[in-house]
């Protein structure tokens, strides 16, 4: 069956089939209704072994950065899905300048051992 823990639910009911349904996440496994879940708990969904997706619930997943991984029916990594990536690019161009600059990363290590 399916469950949640902590924020993640983990399907493991083999031809279980995932879909959005209004703001929640709906497990039918032979057309039959077994699981809903709001789309705001959740964190991630892992997925293991011949779990169906829907499109739809699959983009909404990436716009509300729901993680989905997909394992095979041995537990095995296959893949997953993110939503954007959030970060600062000035920051981190600022940072990667900075890293060369021998003189910056002198002075940084004297300020970490004092």
């Amino acid at each position: 069956m399916a469950r949640q823990l902590l924020n993640t639910l983990y399907v493991m009911t083999p031809n279980s089939y995932l879909h959005l349904e209004n703001d929640t996440l709906r497990v039918d496994v032979e057309h039959v209704k077994k699981l809903q879940v709001p789309l705001h708990h959740l964190g991630s969904v892992v997925c293991m072994g011949n779990i169906m997706l829907s499109p739809a619930l699959m983009h909404r997943c990436a716009d509300d950065g729901i993680s989905l991984v997909l394992l095979n029916n041995n537990g095995r990594f296959k893949a997953r899905l993110e939503g954007p990536v959030s970060g600062n690019i000035l920051l981190r161009q600022a940072q990667h300048r900075l890293a060369v600059d021998e003189k910056f990363a002198l002075f940084c290590i004297r300020c970490v051992s004092d």
